[in-house]
């Protein structure tokens, strides 16, 4: 009896990665996923802490696109090995910060690394790409790229727009019938839902712009502004975390407030209190501000009249706030709320 063709599927948790694992699976074909872990993935952050997003499902995607699945799905934490990626991408960034291509082309070469072929037995890669609906790393010129430059060749299929593309082995070799797979095109979702639908499926993820912080206009100003007012195109994890999340508000170079816009950001931003200058009003209610920086006594006085200006003192002629440093060491601050105008549009990141 011949030996089972096993085939790894890289799983965004969105709707293409789901159909292309599926579409093999129909054809007999073993499958297991992998999933990079880079901290820039929006599903699992902003929707579990933002009221606006209370109606979205609180999951990881990819767990969930497994479960649909029937397979396993290795998880990986690649958030060190990606700086490289971001910080130095040969193939440079798409319209923001968000390095696709090389991103791809990392995720493809990854899985090889992991011993998925080699050692695992399996026999080629799955994943969900079609051609002309990513501008920067999917296009047909760029899929022989990151075929190439990640070492997979021939052995890496895209089962949504195969019939667009030379043959790769898994069709030579009759592990895979060309004729159902499919040629897939463009950005019009409307055959990757038809596709869902005829296997069965009522649910799925809906990325707008894809599920990376990367590729949001205002995430990648924030990533920005952190690089140039720390004079280092670095990060750590609490960084890229931190700006997904609040008001960020820079008066000047050396120092930025981060403040909570509802209850379920205040809370997240508590668990950040021991590493800066931590702002509460005690007058009134209002939200939790966060100094990012070097603050001197006059910067934190500025810090609290803006907070007040955000807290329901805001009209009234003082307002009291509570800084408290990393050690513990609190003092109370009597401030005038900033007036509106004072605010400038340029100090918001």
């Amino acid at each position: 009896m011949a030996e089972q063709i096993k085939a790894v599927a890289l799983i965004s948790g969105g709707l293409d990665s789901m159909l292309a694992a599926k579409v093999v699976m129909q054809q007999g074909v073993y499958v297991e996923g992998i999933n990079f872990y880079t901290g820039f993935c929006v599903e699992g952050h902003t929707h579990a802490i933002r009221a606006k997003d209370r109606a979205k499902p609180k999951r990881n995607n990819a767990l969930w696109v497994a479960e649909q699945l029937g397979i396993k799905l290795h998880i990986i934490d690649v958030i060190d090995e990606y700086k490289d990626v971001l910080l130095n991408p040969k193939h440079g960034y798409g319209k923001h910060l968000n390095p696709c291509l090389d991103c791809k082309i990392f995720m493809v070469k990854k899985t090889l690394a992991w011993g998925f072929m080699e050692e695992r037995g399996f026999d080629f890669i799955v994943t969900g790409e079609v051609i002309g609906q990513r501008p920067k790393s999917q296009r047909k010129e760029t899929m022989p790229v990151i075929a190439r430059e990640s070492g997979a060749d021939d052995r890496l299929l895209r089962p949504l727009c195969a019939k667009n593309l030379p043959p790769t082995l898994p069709e030579r070799e009759g592990w895979v019938q060309r004729e159902a797979l499919f040629d897939f095109h463009g950005r019009n979702r409307k055959p990757q839902i038809e596709l869902a639908q005829s296997f069965g499926f009522t649910d799925w993820a809906q990325p707008a712009g894809g599920c990376c912080f990367l590729t949001d206009e205002h995430y990648a100003q924030k990533l920005s502004d952190l690089w140039r007012t720390r004079g280092s195109r670095d990060y750590e994890l609490d960084d890229i975390m931190l700006l997904k999340v609040g008001r960020h508000i820079r008066p000047a170079p050396h120092f930025k407030l981060i403040v909570g816009r509802e209850e379920g950001e205040n809370q997240y931003l508590e668990g950040y209190r021991k590493q800066f200058v931590a702002l509460r009003p005690l007058s009134h209610k209002g939200p939790l501000c966060l100094i990012d920086g070097t603050p001197s006594a006059a910067d934190i006085e500025l810090a609290a009249r803006v907070l007040a200006r955000y807290s329901q003192g805001r009209s009234a002629d003082h307002v009291t706030i509570v800084a408290e440093e990393p050690n513990g060491v609190a003092r109370d601050l009597e401030v005038v709320p900033l007036p509106p105008m004072e605010i400038p549009t340029a100090w918001h990141v």
